[in-house]
């Protein structure tokens, strides 16, 4: 069986976290509370509590490039990762990194975006061609 990916942090309006993740990501809500909910996040657990997220700062560097940390996200297949890069595009979310490829021709190439939910979470969602080249080096 394979082994599930559970993260939790913090949004200031569950209302605003699910219609994100769930109408826009298309992620899937599952249990919740007043004060909670879990979404299925790509095939992962994702646990969203009512409180203040942890402020980010762009001090990760990839390729000469600041990225937010802390941050979370998915990697996807690349032919979902375009799809879903349309989507976010269309929608016209503010991209901190806008849909691109990084690494191209090495090991490990990989299409990246960057963005945040309504509260501020940082989000990466990667894409790659080759799945086993995630952990390449």
């Amino acid at each position: 069986m394979p082994a599930f990916f559970h993260y939790a942090c913090h949004v200031r309006s569950l209302e605003d976290a699910v219609k994100f993740y769930c109408d826009l990501l298309g992620c899937t809500k599952g249990r919740s509370t007043e004060t909670w909910v879990d979404i299925d996040f790509f095939g992962h657990q994702l646990s969203l509590h009512i409180g203040e997220p942890l402020a980010t700062q762009p001090t990760g560097i990839v390729e000469g490039i600041n990225v937010p940390m802390p941050h979370f996200g998915a990697i996807l297949p690349s032919s979902e990762w375009h799809t879903l890069a349309r989507k976010l595009d269309e929608a016209c979310v503010d991209f901190i990194l806008k849909p691109t490829t990084r690494f191209e021709g090495e090991a490990g190439e990989q299409n990246t975006m960057f963005f945040t939910d309504p509260s501020g979470n940082a989000i990466e969602i990667k894409g790659f061609t080759d799945m086993s080249g995630i952990f390449t080096a």
